[in-house]
């Protein structure tokens, strides 16, 4: 007999399956030897009140065997002989719609202008030790997308376009482990997603497949308005329908867009800083307990959000039990982001701090004093937000000494508009150096955060804290463009074949999201081909 039930227990009831049978067996009266397996279905922890409780979903084998694979599988055929789709990037939307075109009988050649996870992670380390950016293998570029070191967080409230958990099981299928199918907020883990991205990548190749690294799309190859393919920088063709995921930080791809004046359109953004505390200090402000989350709480995670003169201030990417990484994808630039290991169990929590910014602030000059002498700012190009985030990147370098170290501030000397004559210890590996990010950053943006603090801080008392450092700059949120394409047929507006995909294109915001984007961009691929389901 299989029973389900939905419990609300004490922490220390549901630390694991053993304290969940007991509770189990307290609750059905059955007794613990007819109960052959407890598998959980929904996790959440509730912690408004002042006992916390842990709200879990139970299926409950009893006198009954549970089957041995929790993960719901597809299987992938040989499609070494079907037609070719062309795939522009390997992150999640890339990868998605690759394994959904097999899955679909079509056969996708990925092109990825970075190197796999392995070697990827290679130029990642250089970063941090020796302060060079490989411009086409960074955190931005190269298998896995910009998730894969930086990350992993599944969570996603779009639901409207596809199944979150068809995702979630092609992940699990692929070597995740299988509490993301029941986590209320799931995550992988940067140490463990690259692996899981190979063995994706595995499968491509399996099915017929094809996989390039080091391969960089220079243009898209047209005839008569439809999209035949693409050529590379270094002049291959690779002929196809093409599905464009190259992800919200290939800019080069942008330009080319806007020299060959193919549809593009500014899209808001988010720009602000890294905010890292101890993480001990946010269990105690989260779950309103001396001793924090102590043997039985997972590492405290925040979410706020409130509206300043007309924009929204938010956090972004919380990451508890994580580090602040080095997120630039050139040499000229800092750019910061935040990960967090399986575990989620370092000294530090981290979240990005960020402020709205629409194409109107742009347009109406509001962020135009913050241009300097030649940098190409014109404030009515389908780019120009772009181009603000580029320029900050390169404002923020130059006041971080030159280096991928970044600038930093107390949290509480930017809310005194004060500069810090020491900074506490941080998890950002390549190093801060004290700066007076309420003076060099655009007052649009500094406004706005000292009063998103200030709310921030009377939802949460002692959020606003000494020991709690700002990092700039967080600017790759989103994309600052949206290749325009049809909501129906998801092709370009005016290119037949090219379907802008994913987070790049404008369409996503995330790896759940962006995944599924791929697999509905390779749906209408399908159907375009003369496929039927």
């Amino acid at each position: 007999m299989i029973k389900e039930l939905n419990l609300r227990l004490l922490p220390e009831e549901a630390v694991n399956e053993q304290t969940l049978r007991q509770a189990v067996c307290r609750e059905t009266g059955e007794a613990a030897e007819k109960i052959r397996a407890v598998r959980v279905l929904k996790r959440s922890t509730d912690a408004r009140q002042r006992v916390i409780r842990v709200n879990v979903a139970l299926r409950v084998f009893v006198d009954e065997e549970p089957d041995a694979d929790e993960c719901r599988t597809i299987t992938y055929g040989d499609v070494s002989k079907k037609k070719t789709v062309v795939v522009v990037g390997a992150g999640p939307s890339g990868l998605f719609s690759a394994l959904r075109l097999i899955e679909l009988g079509l056969r996708p050649v990925v092109i990825e202008r970075g190197k796999d996870v392995h070697e990827r992670k290679k130029d990642i380390a250089r970063i941090s030790r020796e302060h060079i950016v490989d411009p086409e293998s960074n955190y931005a570029f190269g298998e896995g997308g910009a998730g894969a070191y930086s990350d992993g967080k599944l969570y996603t409230r779009s639901r409207k376009r596809g199944s979150v958990e068809r995702i979630l099981h092609i992940f699990c299928q692929h070597g995740a482990d299988a509490s993301i199918l029941s986590d209320a907020h799931p995550h992988i883990g940067t140490d463990r997603l690259p692996r899981i991205i190979e063995n994706m990548r595995r499968q491509i190749i399996a099915s017929g497949g094809e996989v390039h690294f080091r391969t960089c799309m220079e243009k898209l190859t047209v005839r008569n308005g439809e999209v035949t393919g693409i050529q590379t920088r270094e002049g291959q063709v690779f002929a196809g329908p093409v599905i464009l995921a190259t992800g919200h930080s290939a800019r080069d791809v942008y330009q080319w867009f806007e020299r060959q004046q193919i549809p593009v359109e500014q899209k808001g953004i988010a720009v602000g800083v890294r905010l890292e505390h101890p993480q001990a200090l946010i269990d105690r402000i989260r779950y309103r307990r001396p001793e924090g989350r102590g043997d039985s709480l997972p590492a405290a995670e925040y979410r706020f959000v409130t509206q300043v003169d007309g924009r929204g201030v938010y956090s972004f990417c919380m990451c508890p039990g994580g580090f602040v990484v080095p997120a630039a994808s050139a040499s000229e630039q800092v750019v910061v982001n935040g990960m967090s290991p399986s575990a989620r169990d370092s000294r530090w929590a981290n979240a990005g701090m960020v402020v709205e910014i629409r194409p109107e602030d742009m347009s109406a000059g509001r962020l135009e004093a913050f241009a300097f002498a030649g940098f190409p700012f014109d404030k009515g190009s389908p780019l120009a937000l772009m181009y603000f985030q580029e320029q900050l990147e390169r404002v923020c370098r130059l006041n971080g000494g030159m280096r991928q170290t970044a600038p930093a501030q107390r949290m509480t000397d930017f809310m005194n508009r004060q500069n810090s004559s020491t900074l506490p210890c941080s998890s950002y590996t390549p190093g801060l150096v004290a700066s007076p990010l309420h003076f060099w950053m655009p007052a649009f943006i500094v406004d706005r955060l000292h009063e998103g603090f200030r709310h921030f801080d009377s939802v949460s008392r002692g959020f606003l804290s000494r020991e709690a450092v700002m990092i700039g700059v967080e600017t790759r949120t989103s994309s600052p463009v949206r290749i325009l394409r049809n909501p129906d047929t998801m092709q370009h507006v005016t290119l037949r074949g090219l379907f802008p995909c994913g987070e790049g294109a404008g369409y996503a915001g995330g790896i759940v999201s962006s995944a599924i984007d791929g697999e509905c961009c390779a749906e209408r691929v399908f159907e375009m081909t003369g496929g039927s389901r």
